[in-house]
Order: C-alpha cells, then structure tokens, then sequence
C-alpha cells in the first residue's frame, strides 16, 4: 500500500511498500503524488519496475539503444568506437519503429532492406547481435515489455533466407612484387608527411594493427629484453586492461628492433613511438594501392602477411600467438594464409641439402 503524508515545508512525500519493493518520492501537489502511487502499484503487480519520477517508458527501439549505452556509461564502460558506431546506424535505419510495431515481421524487412543496400551476410550478423543485446538489456535491467523472441526469429528466416552467416574470410596476402612497389611509392612520395613505409615494415615485423602501431610509447619500449607493451590490446573479450608484450625480432625478413632504432632518430623527443594517426596511416596506404592500380588490398593484410610469415619461418602456434596477441588457434588460424610454394621449396631444400 501507499502511504501520503505531508511534510512541514507544505510538499507530499509518497511512500510504496508492496510486494518486497520500495519505493518514495515527493511532490508540490497532493493529485499528482496519488496520481504517481497508483500507477507505480500496478506496475509492482504486473510484476514491472516501478518508475521514478520523471522517468519515461521507451516508445521506439531508439530509445532503447539511447538507455543502453547511458547504462554503459554509468557504470564505465562506455561502448566501444564500433560499436557506438553500429548501434548509431541502427538507431538511424529503425530507431524511430515503436516497440509495439518491433515484431518479426518488421526485423525481417529491416534485414531485406540491408541486404538490398549491400550489407554483407557478416554485417547482418552483428547488426542483430546488438538488435538483440539492446532488447534483452532493456528487458532485464528496465523491465521493458518487449519480446526478444521476436529478433531471434528474425535472424533465423534471414539466416534461412541466406542473408545472414560468417563472412568470407580473407586469404589476401601481397606478393613481392607488389609490396616492393607499395614501398618504392611511400618512401618516395613527397606528399607523404608520415613515415608510412616504415610503418608498413614495422607491421610485418610485428604482425600489430595500424591503430596498435599508432599507440605505443617509448617509455613502453624495454631496450634489454627488445620487448614493447601494447597497451588494451584488441580482444572480443575485454580490450582495457588486455596490455600485452610483443617481442620486437627479426623472423620475418623485417628486423622490427631495427625499424624501431630508425624510427627514434626522426622522432626523439615524442611520446608515442609513431606519433601519427591510425586511420590516416590506412588512408595512405589505400591511395598508395589506388595509384599503383593493386586491387583488393588493406593494410590489414600486412598483419595477415606477418603471421603467415612467421609460420612458414618455422614458428609454434604458442610462438605465434606470442607476436600477434591471439588467445586461441581458432582465431589465430584465419592469418595463417601459407603458400603452397613455401612448403615445396622448404621440403625440397632439405632433401638436397640432406643429400
């Protein structure tokens, strides 16, 4: 039951014990304090959440994602570049539907409708993870009637459909040829203010990510071991706090101590190792490609070229892992792309030598 009484400043404070849950506000006017108590007991009874004062109920999937990445926030963990930036798409493709109307039938188009824009089969997938995480999140936390059956429905006939599934996965690696050339451009390219070609052998030789090369610092570089720390490593678990050390060696016909060495005569008295933006690294390197007419090929095959490198130089998987960060061989699997070739000319070499 409620329970109204005013207090000496002339206000009314409310107070709800029902079913194991508590609840209080105050209010300048006696009808809306009773207005407030009758609707939070049926909420109670209905088995809901009662709502605090000035608290709205969602009416659109766009606020479901506004409440949660405010929840995130709250409690520190604000979401991550992408996904912040896939639960933003998804507010602007169908943040406006009211939950009444987020059924199957309309996840269903919403899925059709990507797919005709050009959304991949990967892509589709992890829209309706986080469809998914932001209705189940709503419903725990907040009590919100939705039903998140609804969008596993949805996912199923699209995965049916042919719409949804893994993405291809790369076996892009580039050929001497190709590299040599992308090299010869960047180092030679005035335009260019970035030591990009350095930071592009730097990549082989570590098998890092741009933004992971962009990011280290040399107070993070230890000179007796040749070892360096990547700071929050990227991880589908837990990036912050996933600091790991990376072996600065000579394995995959780049010496990466020596490229660092070369490195701290251009930038001495900087902080960051490469003190340069990630994304305007890959931005060079897709114009290099551009200009030089090579197809198909990121910058983030130069982790995929280190890792198949390593490999064929005779690395373990536990070694590997050790360079490029990877936790499982499953993962680690998808940059192993050897070359047939390799595996002839290293057997063939010792038999003769053997002979």
């Amino acid at each position: 039951m409620a329970t109204l009484f005013q207090l000496p400043s002339g206000r009314w404070r409310v107070q709800i014990r029902r079913k194991g849950r508590y609840i209080s506000e105050t209010f300048i006017r006696h009808q809306d304090a009773e207005a407030w108590s009758k609707a939070n007991e049926v909420r109670i009874d209905q088995g809901r959440k009662p709502k605090a004062r000035g608290a709205h109920d969602p009416k659109t999937f766009g606020d479901l994602v506004d409440l949660h990445l405010q929840d995130l926030k709250d409690v520190g963990k604000t979401a991550r570049r992408s996904k912040a930036f896939s639960l933003e798409q998804l507010k602007r493709k169908i943040g406006h539907v009211e939950l009444r109307d987020l059924d199957r039938d309309r996840l269903i188009k919403f899925g059709r409708d990507r797919a005709k824009e050009g959304a991949g089969k990967a892509t589709l997938s992890i829209d309706f993870t986080f469809i998914k995480t932001v209705m189940v999140h709503a419903a725990a936390v907040h009590g919100v009637e939705v039903v998140t059956e609804e969008a596993f429905l949805a996912r199923t006939a699209l995965k049916l459909l042919g719409l949804i599934g893994k993405g291809k996965e790369r076996d892009r690696r580039p050929t001497d040829d190709e590299l040599e050339r992308i090299l010869k451009y960047l180092y030679r390219n005035n335009r260019i203010t970035m030591p990009v070609g350095r930071i592009v052998q730097f990549a082989i030789a570590t098998a890092m990510r741009q933004e992971e090369i962009c990011s280290i610092t040399w107070k993070d570089v230890d000179v007796r071991k040749r070892i360096v720390i990547v700071r929050d490593r990227k991880d589908p678990r837990e990036k912050i706090g996933n600091d790991q050390k990376v072996p600065l060696i000579d394995a995959t016909g780049l010496d990466a101590w020596q490229i660092l060495q070369q490195q701290k005569f251009y930038s001495p008295n900087t902080a960051r190792v490469f003190p340069y933006n990630g994304r305007s690294v890959g931005t060079a390197f897709r114009r290099a490609c551009q200009d030089l007419k090579i197809e198909d090929l990121h910058f983030h095959e130069m982790r995929h070229e280190a890792t198949s490198r390593l490999f064929e130089a005779g690395f373990t998987i536990p070694e590997v892992a050790l360079v490029t960060g990877h936790k499982d061989w499953k993962m680690l699997k998808r940059y192993a792309n050897l070359r047939p070739e390799h595996l002839v000319t290293r057997r063939f070499g010792e038999v003769a030598q053997a002979g």
